[in-house]
């Protein structure tokens, strides 16, 4: 019996305890080990925000390796003009789509503004609610004040994961005074790296980097044994992060044109195509085209509509016999019609 159970033991990798987790293969969620794994191979991380099942679906199926549901959904979500109004309530809505629609990377919840900061104690509370019933794997907080820097502690202390968060914060607006980079003067570059640090000390696996200059996002970078990620921080982090809308330049509202920053690379023009898309609708609509008889698939017998028009008649409904009657004979016109169109 003893040599039966080490011999289904000697299965299972040196790192597995109680049989769990296996190693890591294509297909299954992204670890942090994995992530230091990549960062100690000077491999580069992607980071993308989603904040829905689609956009959630999308990201599982090219490989990032991070979805961050961020608190930048009050503006590209629900159009605010800041991170500042969206609740906590709201976050766990977008975690759980999220969640639903990606299995494969890392997912990481942004902890909201006024969800946090009162105390260690709250925002433990917050991050729990954020694994329990957001389905998120970790968690985001931004800033390095004191109490930013004791809230990451208790949190990591707590058994959850942290991601840091330094540069432009754009929780602290107010105190900045707008979208402001950072880190470029002597005494702001200092504090980007010293926060970084004090975030790594305190059991932070990862900080994100936003608008600092390329050479202080460097020496953060190598201040630290764990991942920067930058965004808007040039390319000497250890991954890059980008707005899911952003990056795809999915929105050309004026609004989104307001709120875009100018670090951002579109890779595709996807808005225009929607516009199009809907416009093309639209038409359709307009000039009676769509749907046409590939889209209306659903059919009903002869004998059945003969029998549908004698009980509508019976019941007083002549004008709605005849409607019927006549897109049955209008359908099988258009069918015979497109029957009898050569192939090109």
């Amino acid at each position: 019996m003893l040599r039966f159970a080490r011999r289904l033991l000697s299965n299972m990798p040196e790192s597995t305890v109680y049989g769990g987790p296996k190693p890591q293969t294509e297909g299954r969620r992204v670890t942090l080990n994995q992530l230091r794994l990549k960062h100690r191979r000077g491999e580069a991380i992607t980071v993308v925000t989603a904040y829905d099942y689609p956009s959630a679906v999308h990201i599982d199926l090219a490989g990032i390796d991070v979805c961050l549901v961020g608190d930048s959904a009050s503006m590209v979500v629900h159009g605010h003009d800041t991170t500042l109004p969206i609740s906590l309530d709201e976050m766990l809505v977008h975690c759980r789509a999220v969640a639903r629609g990606a299995s494969r990377p890392l997912l990481v919840g942004d902890l909201p503004f006024g969800s946090y900061e009162s105390s260690s104690s709250q925002a433990v509370n917050t991050a729990v609610r954020v694994l329990k019933e957001g389905g998120m794997d970790a968690i985001k907080l931004e800033g390095g004040a004191p109490s930013r820097i004791s809230a990451a502690k208790a949190i990591v202390e707590a058994g959850i994961a942290v991601m840091g968060h330094v540069g432009l914060t754009p929780q602290a607006i107010s105190v900045l005074g707008g979208f402001r980079p950072q880190g470029k003067t002597v005494c702001s570059a200092v504090k980007v790296v010293e926060t970084a640090i004090a975030l790594q000390e305190v059991g932070c696996f990862s900080v994100v980097l936003e608008c600092v200059p390329g050479p202080v996002a460097a020496a953060t970078t190598s201040a630290l044994q764990i991942p920067t990620i930058g965004i808007g921080a040039g390319p000497y982090c250890s991954g890059q992060a980008l707005v899911y809308h952003d990056l795809l330049g999915m929105l050309q509202h004026p609004h989104h044109a307001k709120v875009t920053p100018k670090f951002c690379k579109q890779y595709g023009r996807v808005g225009d195509m929607i516009n199009k898309s809907l416009s093309d609708f639209k038409q359709e609509v307009e000039n009676r085209i769509f749907p046409g008889p590939s889209h209306t698939p659903y059919k009903i017998g002869e004998d059945d509509v003969d029998g549908f028009l004698k009980e509508l008649e019976k019941l007083g409904l002549k004008e709605a016999a005849a409607a019927a009657a006549s897109a049955v004979e209008n359908l099988e016109k258009i069918g015979r019609s497109s029957m009898e169109t050569p192939a090109r």
